[in-house]
């Protein structure tokens, strides 16, 4: 039977004011760079608190990684989401297909701020709402598609898990069908690809059998969910920790969910923020959770339990 526990980290204010933070990076120098999705903006925020624009990313850019060559890679939904206030909050509203400029991936020079579409379709299809990608340290990622939920035409996309390589000359389908994918990671030493669904509520796990090759998906399999969450939790983005566990930002239950290898033990880390988007790990030892609050525009962080995953090319 799976444990849950419930915990109330402290939590560290670094930076506010953003519009809508995502997909951040702890770089080497202490700051973190992140995106803004409704600035649309790359953004560094500063030990101190303070931030600078390192490239206007028009659309919606979501999920970020450095690349084997230093630049940041980014998904860019396109637009696939209008700001929407309520109260003080910034929420992601419905789909406006005249604002929407289409789904692509990116990578932006960290020196220079130039911003260079590297990926727009696969095998003719058009990419729809990339969210979320992960380095795989041979040269190649896996990304996210979450596709568009259409409330005037009544329509949701059916979409995809992608691996493409970092210099733009291959993209290729790896897992279809998927439902709204969002977060995605691999596991310590690689061998295991792991992403959420946002309106699932579910985690989905995959071995990997060579770069950019998923073992086949075995049909009435449940080993294929490595967790389920009960009740209203939407998931977004990811990160997997050194020991393993999957660190799954949480919706609605603001916070992040901290799901075992096995998933036997599930650890609700409260974040008071209802649209708690992404995490990953900074500092000396990698035991520091810098986590994106969206809807309030925070950056905050927190002590983690176990050291962070040094990611590939950081």
């Amino acid at each position: 039977m799976t444990r849950f526990v419930d915990l109330q980290p402290e939590l560290t204010e670094v930076a506010s004011g953003l519009r809508f933070p995502e997909g951040p990076i702890a770089m080497p120098d202490g700051s973190v760079v992140l995106v803004e999705m409704f600035g649309p903006r790359l953004t560094r925020v500063l030990p101190d608190g303070s931030t600078e624009t390192i490239a206007d990313i028009p659309g919606g850019p979501n999920g970020a990684a450095i690349g084997p060559d230093g630049a940041v890679y980014l998904c860019n939904n396109g637009g696939a989401f209008r700001p929407a206030e309520l109260g003080d909050l910034l929420l992601p509203g419905g789909f406006d297909a005249s604002a929407h400029i289409g789904g692509r991936v990116q990578r932006v020079d960290l020196d220079s701020g130039e911003v260079t579409d590297l990926y727009t379709e696969c095998d003719g299809r058009p990419l729809r709402a990339p969210n979320d990608l992960v380095m795989d340290g041979h040269g190649g990622f896996y990304f996210t598609d979450h596709g568009i939920r259409d409330h005037a035409t009544r329509t949701s996309d059916l979409t995809a898990i992608y691996y493409a390589l970092a210099d733009g000359s291959h993209i290729h389908e790896v897992v279809f069908p998927t439902e709204a994918p969002n977060g995605i990671g691999l596991s310590p030493d690689g061998s295991m690809l792991y992403w959420a669904e946002t309106m699932t509520g579910r985690v989905f796990q995959r071995a990997v059998v060579t770069p950019g090759e998923l073992a086949p998906a075995v049909p009435l399999d449940p080993s294929a969910v490595l967790c389920g969450l009960a009740g209203q939790q939407y998931l977004d983005s990811l990160a997997v920790d050194g020991d393993g566990w999957v660190c799954v930002a949480t919706i609605f239950n603001g916070g992040v969910t901290a799901i075992s290898p096995d998933g036997e033990v599930v650890e609700h880390h409260a974040t008071g923020d209802i649209i708690t988007t992404n995490i990953c790990f900074g500092g000396d030892d990698l035991r520091t959770a810098y986590i994106t609050l969206s809807s309030t525009g925070r950056l905050v962080s927190t002590p983690w339990p176990r050291a962070g995953l040094r990611l590939a090319h950081t």
